[in-house]
């Protein structure tokens, strides 16, 4: 009795002159070659364009700031426990008095890194956010030499401060 249905039977006959020389497999073979030869190309010629990426594509990391260009993490955590590579590390701080301009909550985030080389890319960390204060942005990733460049901290993923890009 047969407890599925994908076995197929094998045809075991012996194979007929034609078989034996291989030659309609070779000129099937050619069929194929010499049909890719007039399609459309896959390559893209990538300095001079560039491909376009798809709607949902995750790049970078970015830290977000509110309109007054205050950070808006609070050092919640939450993104760090959402990320099944772990990839993520932050540390907790108060806020200090004068500091009011700086962070949005009286928590902030001291250290927040993110080792691209763990991470996966899949979106958690931005799903978990409560303060859409992490979101993947359309960036590309840059290649680096080192390991140690691929360990983004703070400093890195803060998109710049409003006020300060008007002053320039």
């Amino acid at each position: 009795m047969k407890l599925t249905n994908r076995s197929a039977q094998i045809n075991r006959d012996p194979m007929t002159f034609g078989e034996k020389i291989y030659l309609p497999a070779i000129a099937k073979g050619l069929s194929i070659t010499v049909g890719h030869i007039f399609k459309k190309k896959a390559t893209v010629q990538y300095p001079e364009e560039k491909r376009p990426f798809s709607p949902v594509f995750r790049g970078l990391h970015i830290l977000n700031r509110d309109e007054q260009g205050r950070e808006r993490c609070t050092a919640c955590g939450l993104c760090a426990l959402a990320c099944p590579a772990e990839a993520i590390t932050m540390e907790a701080a108060e806020r200090k008095a004068g500091e009011e301009n700086l962070y949005r909550e009286e928590k902030y985030a001291a250290k927040y890194e993110i080792n691209m080389l763990r991470c996966i890319f899949c979106g958690l960390c931005e799903e978990a956010c409560p303060k859409d204060a992490v979101y993947l942005s359309e960036t590309v990733m840059p290649t680096h030499y080192s390991r140690s460049s691929f360990i983004y901290k703070k400093e890195d993923l803060l998109i710049a401060h409003p006020h300060k890009q008007e002053s320039k």
